[in-house]
């Protein structure tokens, strides 16, 4: 019977817990050792009584409506999923005092730090083979979310701040305060307001355009130009004068000219990862389409990547730019800064 007991008990384990404030100031020792800040509050790092390591995220004392609704979400789409590359959820408190949320603890922290830190190395420390096994990683992550799960599940701030790297550098999709669930047969959604980070949200989550899965796929295409580039897709008043141009539009009139290496050296990547590289970057074209029906499932970009599947020649991207601007210069409101295009700096 121990050995049944145990099992249950690992069954039961697998749901997030409802943890008190008393337990979260054991698991991180009277929160001596913090790891990380921002809108949200504050992470702080712990460990469970067996040694697991864990991440605290301690949320600010007073929840607004919104940020309610982010809780429910975030705890609500962990408590229905379970998959190798995305975070997991050990558990949460919520009560008078202290709201929180404990996940998994991942040694190598956000994607955005290892590309962008460049004090301490950034990107190009790491081997061109670990840049693409992010890249796929990451793609099965939400291909999970959005073909795997009983409800599809729309994460809507996929972003190298949300992908975080374990000790072998395995991607795990995080942070789920925007995610939404979604009948399979419900092919749009009605959205009430924008979601997602400028630079990495679809066109049609910020002009009223109809809103489905493929908003994910759009933003992963941006995420995979920056890990091409180890670099931002814009990088404002930076002294180089190529860092002043949107980066994924760069490599498309590269690509478009048949100047594919030119991209690659200015990645520093070597010619033996050249068709890798080519393919990450065919891939990502397709994934930033304007139309969302343009884009590819993100079974597809699994198997693209991985080179199980033939990729048909990307079409341009960022045609529909030019009108855009017509449409702003006549004074109607809309821009290209404002529709997700990317032409914004980053946020």
């Amino acid at each position: 019977m121990g050995s049944v007991d145990r099992f249950l008990d690992g069954i039961l384990r697998e749901r997030p817990a409802r943890f008190t404030p008393e337990n979260l100031r054991e698991f991180t020792g009277g929160y001596a050792e913090r790891v990380g800040a921002g809108g949200f509050g504050v992470v702080y790092r712990g460990r469970f009584p067996d040694g697991v390591p864990v991440a605290v995220k301690i949320l600010h004392g007073t929840l607004d409506r919104r940020a309610e609704e982010q809780f429910m979400a975030e705890v609500g789409t962990a408590a229905r999923t379970h998959h190798i590359n995305l975070v997991r959820l050990y558990g949460f408190c919520f009560d008078a005092t202290t709201k929180a949320l404990v996940y998994e603890y991942l040694e190598n922290g956000s994607l955005d730090r290892v590309l962008f830190d460049h004090g301490g190395g950034g990107g190009a420390a790491i081997g061109f083979d670990t840049l693409h096994g992010i890249v796929v990683g990451t793609a099965r992550g939400v291909r999970y979310l959005h073909e795997e799960c009983q409800h599809r599940i729309i994460h809507y701030d996929i972003k190298p701040g949300n992908v975080l790297l374990a000790a072998d550098y395995a991607p795990k999709v995080a942070d789920f305060g925007l995610a939404k669930l979604c009948n399979r047969d419900n092919t749009h959604l009605t959205m009430t307001g924008a979601r997602g980070t400028p630079g990495y949200a679809a066109p049609e989550l910020w002009l009223p355009l109809p809103v489905t899965h493929k908003c994910d796929v759009y933003s992963f295409g941006m995420l995979v130009f920056e890990i091409l580039g180890r670099r931002r897709n814009l990088v404002p008043q930076h002294p180089a004068a190529e860092s002043q141009e949107w980066y994924p539009r760069w490599v498309w009139q590269r690509l478009d000219h048949g100047r594919f290496d030119e991209v690659t050296a200015a990645s520093g990547i070597r010619s033996t990862d050249a068709e890798k590289a080519e393919r990450m970057c065919k891939v990502a074209l397709w994934c930033i389409q304007y139309q969302p029906e343009a884009r590819p499932s993100m079974s597809s970009v699994v198997r693209m990547l991985e080179g199980e599947e033939l990729i048909a020649r990307p079409v341009n991207p960022f045609a529909y730019m030019a009108s855009l601007r017509m449409i702003s210069s006549s004074g109607s409101g809309v821009s290209t800064a404002t529709s997700g295009s990317g032409d914004s700096p980053q946020t």
